[in-house]
């Protein structure tokens, strides 16, 4: 620790901190541009200029390491005259266009020229103009406006890991452009609207929507991935304008992906707003009561054994817990899964299908090894944590299979199950480099477990880690990255007809040994529909709603507030911000009604009654017998084959979404070009 002072006031803070960081500490504000918490410092604003004692001019605070013994003024004469100084630099080649820039009412420049500003300037040549610049469909740029801060350019290189913006030029000729004058093709991209402090980089698709003081604002979850990040949603009546992110340093720190920002714009497009009824293959409307009618009529003709039900990857632990109480209760038929394709499971311990080493402590690993994953694409957010790991300390990182660009560099071994079993038969050098790393992290993606060595791959590796202690109470290197928002969920609730690598519902739909089946928001599953009755609830009219016979419209994530649990087990709250569209119901209020209906009594009360009773059984959970006959495991030499997610259109919402479409378009078309190219 050392001893400093700021304005008069003694201070003690930890060795390494700037001035700047000091001065926040003892609860001093300083004005800044450019210096961000999360980037590399630039020094480019000065616009957090100080006074200390014994230096002739003000120092830039926020470059300036604190010393033993400094005196720190913030708040005298020289230090004002020099910010409004800088200010009136700032604001010479600034148009005056506050009234139509939409960073109007959050903007850095504003408030801080509110404060520092002056009524005249003593520059008198024209303003500069800046030609715009294309950085693809989320990004609007005004350049213009830029004030050169450069943290869009450490952004995108150092959190981003795509060398995408730079400057050219010097001066007042300095220009923040993309070198070759294209879309940016990061999936965090947007994030760069967040960080300008002025108006030069905004929102294409939210532009000229509304002004932040109209907005009412909403705390919640993230659905698009398993991920959890935390965002605010931003709402002009009941419709969702914007997704910002909230700060969250244990799983998505500030920044959320351009998935999960963009893709709201689908929750008005495609929506089911009232029950449909097929005939002659053809949807046409029809009242609540008679569609539960015709359900009614299907499930009293038919056998419990007969019906199945399939959830879905956005659904929330009420629903989830509402349709296990409804398929145990009601319709009393074991025949219920989460899971769209055969992928393996042991639900005997929570710890066989969580990322247990936690986001967070990626940034403690020593060792990363990925098997069967594409966390770019899978996981961003998570992605973006293996990559600040990397940056701080040249962690090793491996990959099973060549996986393109990470935005890290990586080893690539052998895409084989044979290298797995080598690794586990202490036959590859990999083998002593996990033994000796002190916080390996081992992350095996769906496409490893849904081949037919997955078993073996998970409870080979589970067992070698094990045998050789590396499984500890402070440590778990073995990592399940789940790729729905549901799957963690649907898991601690036990929602599968069968464990390990069967699946009951999947096997009778193949053989069609049901008459009747729910699909409770799942537009994933694929199957030849022959005389089955499919009972669709859901949001969209998307895969699900095309197969179905019945439509039950219900509410979006948005619109309901739900539980969800991430890809490491942490249970959060997502908030209602809006309301569902027309006739559209909430799906627990959806599955009370069919209960009702059917055995003339209602599952639960009201909703605080659902909500307890989840909680009751999460807690008085019994676990499952965990032992595991290793012969029975087969093992296929084969190559484990990545299953390639379609990001943009990685769900209902998704697939809805204008801004989604043109983000994916856009991507074909410098893949092709790069093809060609």
């Amino acid at each position: 620790m050392i001893k400093l002072k700021v304005n008069d006031i003694d201070i003690d803070i930890e060795e390494g901190l700037t001035v700047l960081q000091a001065c926040e500490k003892a609860g001093v504000e300083i004005p800044r541009f450019c210096y961000h918490e999360k980037l590399s410092i630039a020094g480019n604003c000065r616009m957090c200029l100080v006074e200390i004692e014994k230096s002739p001019k003000p120092i830039a605070s926020c470059a300036m390491p604190a010393t033993e013994g400094m005196n720190i003024k913030t708040n005298t004469s020289m230090v004002e005259k020099a910010r409004k100084g800088v200010m009136e630099f700032l604001l010479a080649n600034h148009p005056l266009d506050c009234p139509v820039c939409d960073q109007g009412g959050e903007c850095d420049l504003q408030d801080q020229s509110m404060f520092y500003g002056i009524d005249k300037s003593r520059y008198k040549e024209n303003k500069r103009y800046v030609p715009e610049k294309h950085m693809g469909p989320l990004i609007k740029t005004q350049m213009t406006r830029c004030i050169h801060c450069t943290r869009c350019i450490r952004f995108a290189t150092e959190v981003a890991g795509i060398d995408e913006l730079g400057a050219i030029g010097r001066g007042e000729d300095m220009q923040i452009t993309t070198y070759l004058e294209k879309s940016m093709e990061s999936e965090l991209s947007a994030n760069v609207i967040d960080l300008c402090p002025v108006g030069a980089l905004t929102s294409k698709p939210y532009v000229y929507e509304a002004r932040p003081w109209e907005l009412k604002k909403t705390e919640t979850v993230d659905v698009m991935d398993a991920v959890g990040s935390n965002i605010r949603v931003d709402t002009y009546g009941w419709e969702v304008k914007r997704i910002l992110p909230r700060i969250n340093e244990d799983i998505n720190e500030e920044w959320i992906s351009d998935k999960t920002r963009y893709a709201c714009d689908g929750l008005l497009n495609q929506r089911l707003d009232t029950p449909y009824i097929k005939e002659k293959n053809v949807f046409k409307k029809t009242s609540w009561e008679n569609a539960y009618k015709i359900i009614l009529d299907r499930i009293y003709s038919t056998s419990p054994n007969e019906i199945a039900g399939l959830t879905g990857d956005l659904t929330s632990m009420e629903t989830l817990f509402s349709i296990k109480e409804f398929f145990s209760k009601i319709i009393k038929s074991p025949n219920l899964d989460s899971r769209s394709n055969y992928i393996y499971l042991n639900n005997s311990s929570r710890k066989n299908y969580l990322f247990n080493s936690t986001i967070n402590g990626i940034e403690e690993s020593d060792l990363i090894l990925l098997i069967g994953t594409n966390p770019r694409y899978e996981a961003t957010i998570l992605n973006s944590r293996i990559r600040k790991k990397y940056l701080k300390s040249k962690t090793e990182i491996y990959s099973v299979g060549d996986m393109g660009d990470l935005t890290y560099p990586y080893k690539s071994i052998n895409n084989s199950t044979n290298t797995i079993k080598e690794i586990i038969e202490k036959k590859n050098e990999l083998s002593s480099k996990i033994l000796h790393a002190k916080k390996p992290i081992i992350i095996i993606g769906q496409s490893a477990l849904s081949i037919k060595s997955g078993a073996y791959i998970f409870e080979n590796i589970k067992k070698y880690l094990e045998e050789n202690n590396k499984i500890t109470r402070e440590w778990n290197p073995i990592n399940i990255l789940s790729n729905s928002a549901s799957t963690v969920g649907s898991y601690d609730l036990d929602i599968i007809s069968s464990n390990f690598s069967k699946n009951k519902v999947l096997d009778g739909l193949k053989n069609h040994d049901f008459k009747i089946l729910f699909l409770f928001g799942n537009d994933d599953v694929v199957f030849k529909k022959k005389d089955e009755f499919i009972i669709y609830i859901g949001t969209h009219g998307d895969k699900g709603a095309e197969l179905s016979d019945v439509i039950l419209p219900s509410a979006a994530y948005t619109e309901q507030n739900g539980y969800y649990t991430n890809l490491e087990g942490k249970l959060q709250k997502a908030y209602k911000s809006s309301y569902p569209p027309g006739d559209a119901k909430e799906d627990w209020m959806i599955i009370n009604d069919l209960s009702k209906k059917i055995k003339r009594k209602e599952l639960f009360n009201n909703r605080d009654e659902l909500e307890n009773n989840l909680f009751t059984y999460l807690k008085t959970k019994k676990k499952q017998n965990s032992s595991i006959d290793f012969s029975i495991l087969d093992f296929v030499d084969e190559k484990i084959k990545y299953n390639e997610i379609d990001y943009y259109y990685s769900n209902v919402i998704a697939r809805a979404s204008k801004t989604m479409t043109q983000c994916r378009n856009e991507k074909i078309k410098i893949k092709k070009n790069g093809t060609e190219g």
